[in-house]
């Protein structure tokens, strides 16, 4: 059974990508809807221009890719890493995976970084990836800062004794 992606994370994914209604084509050029949804998991398998889904749909769609991108990022840790990351630290990693897509987060020095439990190595990596089409984008560099954030805040708040 995969880790489940905590509130903290859907709240970043959530606020980076928006809810869209209806498709439409992001800087990167793909069509996307809900809160970020490129995949084929919508009525009958498209994301295309003149598409609408209700919030409903958004939110189910939603958790399905996450929880799709929870699994992978999984696959791609060593198992000392995956065992001792917190919730926060592989939530970061999920809204990256998401964001970016599995294949860049596997090539990344951010997962080397993990991998190797250079955990605070790990960090300053996130703010490499914040161009789309060869352009930095003030929306990703927000994006990557929140991530890092994530990846470096505490699950829960801490009570003092």
């Amino acid at each position: 059974m995969s880790r489940i992606v905590n509130s903290a994370t859907v709240d970043l994914v959530k606020s980076f990508e928006g809810l869209f209604l209806e498709a439409y084509l992001c800087p990167a050029g793909v069509w996307t809807i809900g809160y970020g949804h490129t995949g084929i998991e919508h009525r009958d398998g498209t994301v295309k221009k003149g598409r609408s889904i209700t919030p409903e749909e958004a939110a189910v769609l939603l958790k399905s890719d996450l929880t799709k991108f929870a699994q992978g990022v999984e696959s791609k840790l060593l198992p000392r890493p995956r065992a001792e990351i917190t919730d926060n630290m592989f939530g970061a990693l999920v809204s990256f995976a998401f964001n970016l897509g599995l294949g860049n987060l596997e090539r990344s020095t951010l997962l080397q970084r993990v991998n190797a439990r250079a955990y605070l190595e790990a960090v300053p990596e996130f703010r490499k990836w914040n161009r789309a089409g060869g352009r930095v984008l003030r929306g990703l560099t927000r994006r990557r800062a929140s991530e890092a954030n994530l990846f470096c805040s505490f699950p829960s708040p801490i009570v003092p004794a």
